[in-house]
């Protein structure tokens, strides 16, 4: 679990492949849809290395997979790897998929993230035995590379990918399903508006402000992230925390740390969350 930026996918992969024979199951209900993988930033074949991936890209439709759907389809992925003696990792951002799946009284028609409803409606009952490794990073440093981020996905193929996807679906006034995704409405603004400049000066002030509501809403999600996974450790789930603030801020500004970023991942974060899952196993 954790806020995006923070590392999650990358720690399942080092978890899967160096200790524990895993699969994994995505609980980003973004990414659960096909296509603009570099605007939904799923993680790429080679960073997979080799670990199956359930969930990712499978489903395509006018509509998100809901939370429902998730709890009974991602219920058989998790019979079906168990039954195979594999682990089976949840991985992602969606709090409320990740709620859905495993609290024994789950009621698709209360919304226990809502401010409006008192912690205590969040079921402490689950219904399987779960470990669960929080990855936390520091808000300004997380919101720093996650300005950065969408910088880098900009300039490595979301622009032309986002330019592909409205010549060939057209844009919209509704946003539904894949185009809920952080970066499509934005850049739907963005292309809309492309036709009506008539300089150079206009166009980068169009992508500028384009690209600044991406970055905001970002940071914004991420703020929504933490507080609904700090609502239910409030509510007595048992989320074991490790601290990514330090790797991230090396693996940006390389120049400023003694210490490889790679290193001080493996230490802080992959060693922990090791020892997490072993004593977990055990017991």
């Amino acid at each position: 679990m954790g806020a995006t930026g923070s590392g999650k996918s990358k720690l399942s992969i080092d978890l899967a492949t160096r200790f524990f024979p895993s699969e994994i199951i995505n609980s980003d209900k973004i990414q659960v849809s096909k296509g603009i993988d570099i605007t939904t930033n799923k993680i790429s074949i080679p960073e997979r290395g080799g670990v199956v991936h359930h969930l990712l890209g499978e489903f395509s439709g006018p509509e998100l997979f809901s939370p429902s759907d998730f709890r009974y389809t991602a219920d058989n992925r998790i019979t079906d790897i168990i039954n195979r003696r594999k682990l089976p990792l949840i991985v992602g951002g969606s709090n409320s998929f990740i709620y859905a799946l495993l609290s024994n009284q789950f009621n698709p028609g209360v919304d226990v993230f809502d401010e409006l409803n008192p912690v205590q409606c969040i079921s402490k009952e689950l219904r399987y035995h779960c470990c669960f490794i929080w990855v936390d990073v520091f808000t300004p440093v997380l919101n720093r590379y996650l300005f950065q981020r969408v910088d880098e996905m900009m300039n490595s193929g979301m622009y032309e990918e986002l330019e592909e996807f409205f010549e060939k679906n057209g844009f919209s006034d509704r946003n539904t399903g894949i185009r809920k995704a952080i970066g499509v409405p934005e850049m739907e603004g963005y292309f809309r508006n492309l036709k009506n400049c008539t300089t150079v000066q206009e166009k980068c002030r169009l992508y500028d402000e384009a690209v600044r509501e991406i970055k905001q809403n970002t940071k914004e999600l991420a703020e929504k992230q933490m507080w609904k996974i700090q609502r239910l450790r409030e509510s007595g789930w048992d989320l074991q925390k490790v601290d990514a603030t330090e790797a991230l801020q090396a693996k940006m500004s390389p120049e400023n740390s003694e210490i490889p970023a790679t290193e001080i991942w493996e230490r802080q974060v992959v060693l922990p969350s090791m020892k997490i899952v072993k004593q977990f196993l055990l017991e």
